[in-house]
């Protein structure tokens, strides 16, 4: 990545957004640091001049997604990477969950993430270069209980991010999906969001985990080594498609692939079954 490029970063009041953006301007890079409340940021552009420019951003209004990204490409030419890192948590059992609340995460989790995603895309297009980070989660590749919508978010950007890198492979963008495990920012605190409703059948299990998952500060991953992996990422010849972030997501991942290949080595016979017999026309 040249020294000059310019990184466009969303969801940056706190956390790995914040941390990220502050290692992207303290190594002399550009950033478009936005938040939903841009006085929170206000501080980075302030230290680092016109290398930071803030822009409010709240990834659930496509009009100022568009307005974003103009004034990120009018103030700075282009944008080189783009991070999509803006979301949140959602504690409920699956029937515990509200219809409101679950189509907000979604709006922000995925269907934001796409809107900036599909703004910036034409810049890069035309210059066949660039590379889409997108924020996804452990959680993007095993579920447990009392998460299941966010895990569904995640499910649904790992996807979406495995088809646009097939897309765009060709063009000269890169795309990579940075999957963390428990990090030290407010994503199992002040952001999380829990559903209303408690069901008493579901205390022993989404209860439980919900009331572990709520507490934090003590997370053993640290948002700026975080940050600081995702720029060695961006910067290697051949970046990752995945890149895990911390000792349990690589843990526990790796754990997933075994039970995954343990599971269809089981059900071969009956796998390899369901097709037509060899000669059927």
């Amino acid at each position: 990545m040249p020294e000059s490029a310019v990184w466009f970063i969303t969801g940056c009041s706190t956390g790995l957004g914040r941390a990220l953006a502050e290692t992207v301007l303290d190594r002399g890079l550009r950033a478009v640091v936005t938040a939903r409340d841009p006085a929170r940021v206000a501080d980075l552009a302030g230290r680092h001049g016109d290398r930071a420019l803030v822009l409010p951003l709240d990834v659930t209004d496509p009009a100022q997604v568009a307005d974003a990204v103009k004034r990120a490409e009018t103030a700075f030419g282009r944008i080189d990477v783009l991070v999509n890192n803006a979301g949140y948590g959602y504690l409920a059992a699956v029937e515990e969950g509200e219809d409101d609340e679950v189509r907000r995460l979604f709006d922000a989790n995925v269907f934001g993430l796409a809107d900036v995603t599909k703004a910036v895309l034409p810049g890069m297009r035309a210059r066949r270069s660039g590379h889409v980070v997108n924020v996804s989660s452990l959680g993007g590749l095993a579920a447990f209980g009392a998460t299941g919508y966010y895990h569904a978010t995640k499910f649904a950007v790992e996807g979406l991010s495995e088809s646009l890198a097939a897309e765009v492979a060709p063009l000269g963008i890169k795309v990579t999906i940075v999957e963390p495990a428990a990090f030290r920012t407010n994503w199992s605190g002040p952001s999380m969001r829990q559903s209303a409703t408690r069901i008493d059948d579901y205390a022993e299990t989404a209860g439980a985990r919900a009331a572990t998952t709520a507490t934090y500060g003590h997370q053993p991953g640290d948002p700026v080594r975080a940050a600081e992996a995702i720029l060695t990422a961006v910067d290697a010849d051949e970046p990752p498609l995945r890149l895990l972030l911390g000792k349990a997501a690589y843990a526990i991942a790796t754990a997933r692939l075994d039970t995954l290949r343990a599971g269809f080595d089981t059900w071969r016979e009956v796998t390899l079954g369901a097709d037509f017999p060899e000669g059927t026309e």
